[in-house]
């Protein structure tokens, strides 16, 4: 089974605004963050002074905060549908204590930001009392989504550990949705376009992003020449294809990929304009001249928001082969030495297939692609079929694909380290198949919530003593990688460093941290098969 365009775009079932699940909302773990600042006795910072002008954030306790930061034009009127343009300044200092407004989308997720096209902003923690020319580490995390929905606000993101640990940490928001992921012949081409990249507008933002930590990020204390960008899902496919674009070369020094889909190639430009036509002339809007483009500009962003039936929904928005912010696949990029040549981590979760759940009621294609169904099943334990299909399903979509990429890093002489995340807790052990897709973050930021809350229509129980333990290694890992690179300078485990050779990977589990070796070595050598007869058929 190949991983094609329909899993450019996953995205788990994800609860109705608002609704309150076991009495327990992430956005009420939002609001206990919150409380947690005030009771540390939040005050302001010391001024910073950004290219754009002078910022005032809010220290509590260990750590400084400065959120509501713009760092691109506001892409609202003849600016929809533009790549960034250079962020507005100011005069005086300007306070940057509340998070800005979310990007337009669908709501997902609860938030207590309002909904805007004018959202390019991002947040930046550091250590109190850093100051210019400190050097620290810096992170640039960016959300997944499915590229369409997302924030950089999502409490479960609070950079205020990393910073603890003597990292700056930068989140942002970037357009999702057909804000962030459109083509159309009347944008794409001639003077409209102006020969500049077009379509991949969300990525463009991230870009920009990057840019602005460059530019400005001294001024926190931070280092721009150790800037590691990191993100999942929807996140983690964007920095493998940062990883892959000409246009990001150069601003960054590391990266980090959690459940980034590697062997994903984006569609078409072509196949993307043939979507937005449709779009368009659903809604009235004809031709492909100047005239259609202001059209577009002009419609409601309501309109622009429209839900999507699911993941076999070829109108849902994603990234698109532009030839300029994405040249190529991913997994063909890497196979060629095309990628930015940084020490890299990456891995997923042992069960990513959550993000399909009606996969185990159409077990049968799924198993029949990976080959003959007999000895598919035989690999896979001999489990009844649902089980060999969500796990196969995993397999196919991020772990033979992590292995990949690893393995093109090392003939390079790149550093790659391998993870695979399958730690679950107690209490959801006997009922839950895995550690789903996403599960890993709040491992990651070390911001696992003391009371039961719902994730993804997942309900989470308050952690114990022992999930604690789990997040402080993971949360260890990621600040050892970013500070050296290397993520055994953790402390624990030696987590070594991939090869084809070893084939090692480290694996957070109910067991703690282990070094795995040829870890499900037959099953992914069985999808690579795979992959390799679907790329050579006629």
């Amino acid at each position: 089974m190949q991983a094609t365009e329909l899993a450019l775009t996953p995205r788990c079932n994800p609860p109705h605004s608002g609704k309150n699940l076991g009495g327990k909302t992430i956005g009420r773990l939002g609001a206990g963050l919150a409380a947690a600042m005030l009771a540390a006795g939040a005050a302001s910072a010391e001024v910073v002074h950004t290219s754009q002008g002078d910022l005032s954030g809010v220290v509590a306790g260990k750590v400084e905060s400065f959120k509501g930061v713009p760092f691109a034009a506001p892409p609202v009127g003849d600016l929809r549908w533009r790549p960034p343009g250079p962020a507005p300044s100011w005069s005086g200092v300007k306070a940057a204590s509340e998070f800005g407004p979310i990007c337009m989308q669908g709501r997902f997720m609860p938030s207590a930001q309002p909904m805007r096209e004018d959202c390019l902003t991002l947040n930046v923690w550091r250590p109190a009392g850093a100051k210019p020319g400190a050097k620290l580490p810096v992170m640039v995390w960016i959300y997944g989504g499915g590229f369409i929905f997302g924030a950089a606000s999502t409490p479960i993101y609070d950079g205020s550990h990393f910073a603890r640990d003597g990292v700056v940490l930068v989140t942002f928001n970037y357009r999702v949705g057909r804000f962030g992921f459109f083509a159309h012949p009347a944008l794409d081409g001639g003077p409209e376009a102006g020969g500049g990249p077009v379509a991949n507008y969300g990525l463009m933002d991230q870009i920009a992003a990057l840019k602005w930590t460059q530019a400005n990020i001294a001024a926190f204390g931070g280092d721009p020449k150790r800037v590691t960008v990191f993100g999942e899902s929807a996140g983690g496919i964007s920095v493998n294809l940062l990883m892959t674009s000409p246009a990001a070369r150069g601003l960054f020094a590391q990266a980090i990929a959690e459940s980034g889909f590697g062997r994903i190639t984006p569609k078409s430009l072509q196949a993307g304009e043939a979507i937005g036509q449709a779009f368009a002339s659903a809604n009235g809007i004809k031709g492909t001249d100047a005239a259609a483009a202001a059209a577009l500009r002009a419609l409601p962003a309501d309109t622009l928001n429209g839900q999507f039936s699911g993941l076999a929904d070829p109108a849902i928005p994603g990234p698109v082969l532009d030839g300029k912010i994405v040249t190529e696949g991913i997994a063909q990029a890497f196979a060629k030495g095309d990628e930015a040549h940084v020490p890299f981590l990456e891995g997923g979760n042992s069960y990513e297939a959550s993000l399909f759940p009606k996969v185990a009621d159409f077990p049968d294609p799924v198993i029949a692609r990976a080959g003959d169904p007999a000895k598919v099943v035989a690999l896979y334990g001999g489990q009844p079929k649902p089980e060999v299909a969500r796990e196969l399903m995993t397999d196919t979509l991020i772990t033979e694909p992590d292995r990949d990429l690893a393995r093109e890093l090392d003939r390079q002489g790149v550093p790659a380290f391998v993870y695979h995340f399958s730690y679950v807790p107690a209490s959801l052990r006997a009922t839950s198949f895995g550690a789903p897709h996403g599960s890993e973050i709040t491992y990651v930021f070390d911001t696992l919530p003391t009371q039961p809350y719902s994730y993804f229509g997942h309900e989470i129980p308050g952690a114990t003593a022992d999930d604690q333990k789990i997040a402080d290694a993971v949360h260890a890992y990621w600040v050892a990688f970013a500070k050296t690179g290397d993520p055994a300078a953790a402390g624990g485990p030696a987590w070594p460093r991939y090869t084809v050779a070893g084939d090692q990977l480290v694996e957070f589990g109910a067991d703690g941290v282990q070094v795995r070796q040829g870890f499900a070595k037959d099953r992914l050598d069985l999808i690579e098969a795979a992959v390799r007869r679907a790329s050579t058929a006629p």
